[in-house]
């Protein structure tokens, strides 16, 4: 994979400082990203180009003598070499005899030819019910982009430093947990984890399961990366790592488990996989542990339905709205390859179930591009009545796979 290319074109000025700033007296620099991209017209290219916005944290010393943290805004471009589009099947050798065929196929439908792998998980065992393209699904995984965020915030509000409804001074405006994850706002989670700080972040990253197998016996499967240090502070320390994952590996059965202890209400299952339909009969679900987690679900909760309501989610809507989904985008790159993630349950008269789209390639691979497609997924369940078998009046009749929309949207 190429590298990225940057190239710095303009610099703002630092907002919300308290007097002017002497420019030669930064001394540490943090970063947040902000993305905002132009719509593509070269879906099927393998190289992109495109722009991004990013909003540099620096201290300065100001005429008051003292150190102030402000923002400078930097555009820069990058290039892409990873490939959106798969170009053979990304379902060969899938061991698929103990999944549900009817969840497994609404997947399938759902990806079309994206690359990248969809895991559906019933919350209340762990099972799990499909892994589309289980050669990535059980990689050693990517850097979780902004789901981080999820961790971060019952981090926070487990230790009482915030609660979904608390005004967070970003630099002379502020902002809550649910806005901030509605819209995922990096310098929010930025903010959140330097209160945190390192040790603290990652004592609660791995009680979520992070750096650690999500799988029970599952073969094949990877183990993804916590490091024991923190990111160095000229490359955005703590900071950058609660916004973005930066130095982070997550896989997609990580993000899973993790979601689906947040749907039951705190278990944290050993997710595993049935391989033959006797083992999908006899499953017994395994424990790993209980997360302290259940009183701030509500709080996470309410901001992962605004993604999917008014936020960086709100693709989703465009297949699907007859239930309520709750979920978290995440956009990021590396080594000219774009990662686009959206982890979710929705809630049904059958029960929870949690989906992790995972994409890789170029520009057209990004967050709210997975979200997309997880509505597909969920109209391809609904419209083959499987959310209504426990109500079947509520369902219309079982159609046609839908498959998913090939226009790329706007990166929030």
């Amino acid at each position: 994979m190429g590298r990225i290319v940057s190239f710095f074109l303009t610099c703002g000025v630092a907002v919300g400082l308290a007097g002017a700033v002497s420019s030669a007296a930064a001394t540490t620099t943090t970063t947040t990203t902000q993305a905002h991209h132009r719509k593509s017209t070269h879906l099927h290219s393998t190289r992109h180009v495109t722009h991004r916005t990013v909003a540099t944290t620096r201290l300065v010393r100001g005429k008051d003598g003292k150190m102030h943290r402000v923002a400078v805004r930097h555009r820069y471009y990058e290039r892409f070499t990873g490939d959106s589009f798969a170009e053979t099947d990304i379902t060969a050798g899938d061991i698929t005899a103990g999944e549900d065929p009817v969840v497994r196929a609404a997947a399938i439908a759902a990806l079309g030819n994206m690359n990248g792998t969809a895991v559906a998980i019933d919350p209340t065992s762990g099972r799990i019910l499909a892994m589309v393209n289980q050669k990535l699904a059980l990689s050693s995984g990517a850097e979780p982009c902004s789901t981080i965020k999820v961790s971060v915030a019952l981090a926070a509000l487990e230790e009482g430093i915030v609660t979904k409804d608390t005004p967070v001074n970003l630099g002379g405006w502020s902002m809550t947990m649910t806005d901030a994850l509605a819209h995922s706002n990096n310098l929010y989670f930025e903010t959140i984890g330097r209160r945190l700080g390192f040790e603290r972040v990652r004592h609660y990253a791995n009680q979520f399961g992070l750096g650690e197998l999500a799988g029970w016996n599952i073969t094949g499967e990877q183990l993804g990366v916590y490091p024991n240090q923190q990111l160095p502070e000229k490359l955005g320390g703590v900071g950058r790592m609660c916004s973005f994952g930066q130095s982070i590996s997550m896989t997609p059965l990580q993000l899973g488990a993790l979601t689906a202890a947040i749907a039951n209400g705190g278990t944290l299952y050993y997710l595993q996989h049935p391989t033959t339909p006797a083992e999908a009969v006899n499953f017994t679900p395994h424990v790993k542990r209980m997360l302290d987690i259940k009183p701030f679900i509500p709080d996470v909760a309410s901001g992962m339905g605004g993604a999917v309501a008014y936020g960086t989610a709100r693709s989703l809507r465009a297949s699907f709205n007859e239930l309520p989904v709750l979920g978290k985008t995440g956009t990021c790159s590396e080594n000219g390859t774009r990662f686009g993630w959206f982890t979710s349950y929705a809630d049904t008269n059958y029960g929870r179930i949690v989906t992790v789209f995972f994409l890789e390639g170029g520009r057209p691979t990004f967050g709210p591009k997975a979200a997309e497609l997880t509505g597909v997924f969920y109209r391809n369940l609904w419209d083959h009545s499987y959310f209504a078998e426990k109500n079947p009046a509520e369902a219309p009749a079982a159609g046609a796979l839908a498959q998913p929309s090939t226009a790329s949207g706007v990166i929030q």
